[in-house]
């Protein structure tokens, strides 16, 4: 993917997320990796503990990842979460590297689950 369109489809992402969700900014990285977590737990709650957010950001993570064989699903507990499997070591050296190959890897997700396939395009 050429830096051009990286940029625009992670900006797509934090504008859509934005619009979606009614908030004044573009969420950051975190924050979609959370959604993305809360997604793929497949409920909602009004408030989730500190500790439940960085568990789903994760799963986020780990369901972000799998497909390059970093992390295996591996069920769900009996309170519906779900589990995975470390299948090995994340090579991705240094911030910069892993957020751009995490947001590689959301944006993938994004085209993946088809969010932007009635979208209108500009001709």
């Amino acid at each position: 993917m050429e830096d051009w369109q990286y940029d625009f489809e992670w900006g797509r992402i934090k504008h859509f997320l934005k619009d979606k969700f009614q908030k004044d900014t573009v969420p950051d990285l975190n924050a979609v990796l959370y959604l993305i977590g809360v997604q793929t737990l497949g409920r909602w709650k009004k408030e989730f503990s500190k500790e439940e957010k960085q568990d789903l950001m994760h799963i986020a993570i780990c369901e972000l990842t799998q497909i390059d064989g970093y992390y295996a699903f591996k069920g769900r507990d009996h309170d519906g979460w779900p589990h995975y499997e470390a299948l090995k070591p994340f090579d991705k050296n240094g911030v910069i590297d892993q957020e751009k190959y995490l947001i590689v890897k959301i944006i993938e997700y994004f085209e993946r689950e088809k969010y932007f396939e009635n979208e209108e395009h500009p001709n």
